[in-house]
């Protein structure tokens, strides 16, 4: 399966301090020798490598995501610049989809502007639609980052909605659903990108004790909210795709499912890495020791933790292929199945919280249809505990 979604770093440090934040906070402090800002050359030969691989694969779309740290610290034109030179480069019929992941805060009229007129769509990353959802995101001085954020993102919204791909919003239990989800709604975003935060058995998520299922829970309240709206408020990723793969629809997320991967990472030095969640496990989890410079994209599909996850059930726990949700679920995001001395050969950490996720979307769902419904089989939750 070759690489379909390109994550190019084109600016490795951040203007915020989030207090949760796995990357800078986490485990892995490989970012701290890599310069800030690519460089002009790692940016043209991760252009030629993203065309290299599209011709070698005959691909007619690739997704290439500009990312950080914060991607508009290296100025909107930098990253015009870079997404132009991957249009020019690729073979004739194949289309670059490129979209800026920000946290909103240095977004202006101007760099909008700059970025809607070369067709890259702008994401947002928010903790909710209010300022206490966002206490927690600061900036290095400690001061919130709400009131520039929720400008730029009300500024996307009202002057450049074709432009807006949406808001990704990581899950806390301890925020009321219904109104973190009505908030963010109130921001119109076209879609929602709903996370599970990083964790796994050795640090384990906020709030995880193995006896209950508080983010499961939350999903469903939040699911219940957006599935009796009467309307599509808007696309929700992680509920399109469980129903999509609860209908024996193919979907692809990270979250759910048995698709094999198919993303990469170019770090700001030109490093071809796995993608960043698997840094909230150790040191060094997402090193490759591939470079743009020296090798392609042919050597990371053949690397071992690349191959992995393209593995689909094979690679799961024993548990994972016994269990009826397999084909849903997929053994849940591979970063959170780490376990010091195991690897990721386990559940996943939140198999509880997925288990009733998966299961109470699958009654709605059962409730709509016509037919006489079968029950969803009840299964032991073996990778709940730690």
């Amino acid at each position: 399966m070759p690489f379909r979604q390109f994550i190019v770093k084109v600016h490795g440090r951040c203007n915020l301090a989030c207090r949760y934040c796995y990357l800078y906070e986490g485990p892995d402090r490989t970012w701290r020798d890599r310069p800030a800002a690519a460089a002009p050359e790692v940016l043209d030969r991760t252009a030629h490598r993203i065309a290299e691989h599209a011709r070698a694969h005959g691909l007619t779309a690739v997704s290439l995501v500009l990312h950080g740290g914060e991607p508009l610290l290296a100025g909107a034109e930098t990253l015009v610049r870079f997404t132009d030179l991957v249009r020019s480069r690729v073979p004739a019929g194949c289309t670059v989809h490129p979209v800026v992941q920000t946290n909103a805060t240095l977004l202006t009229e101007r760099r909008a502007a700059t970025l809607a007129r070369s067709g890259i769509r702008i994401g947002i990353s928010l903790d909710g639609g209010l300022a206490a959802h966002n206490a927690l995101r600061v900036d290095h001085s400690g001061r919130p980052s709400w009131p520039a954020a929720s400008r730029g993102a009300r500024l996307v919204a009202d002057r450049f909605p074709h432009a807006y791909a949406g808001i990704l919003t990581v899950v806390d239990p301890a925020l009321d659903p219904v109104q973190t989800y009505e908030s963010l709604l109130a921001l119109r975003p076209p879609a929602l990108d709903l996370l599970l935060p990083h964790g796994n058995w050795s640090t384990p998520p906020p709030y995880a004790d193995g006896s209950r299922a508080p983010y499961g829970d939350w999903l469903c309240t939040v699911f219940d909210r957006w599935w009796g709206a009467g309307r599509r408020e808007t696309r929700v990723r992680l509920f399109e795709e469980c129903l999509a793969l609860l209908l024996g629809l193919p979907a692809a997320t990270e979250s759910l499912g048995l698709a094999p991967f198919d993303a990469v990472v170019v770090e700001t030095d030109g490093s071809i890495e796995q993608v960043d969640s698997l840094k909230s496990a150790y040191e060094g989890a997402a090193r490759t020791g591939l470079d743009v410079f020296r090798h392609d994209f042919e050597e990371a599909l053949r690397h071992p933790g690349v191959a992995a996850r393209q593995a689909g059930a094979a690679a799961l726990a024993a548990q994972c292929r016994a269990c009826p949700l397999l084909t849903v679920c997929g053994g849940g995001h591979y970063a959170h199945r780490y376990r010091a001395g195991n690897g990721f050969a386990n559940p996943s950490v939140y198999c509880a919280d997925l288990q009733r996720f998966i299961r109470h979307v699958a009654g709605r769902l059962l409730d709509t249809a016509p037919a006489p419904r079968a029950s969803v089989p009840a299964v032991p939750c073996e990778g709940s505990t730690p």
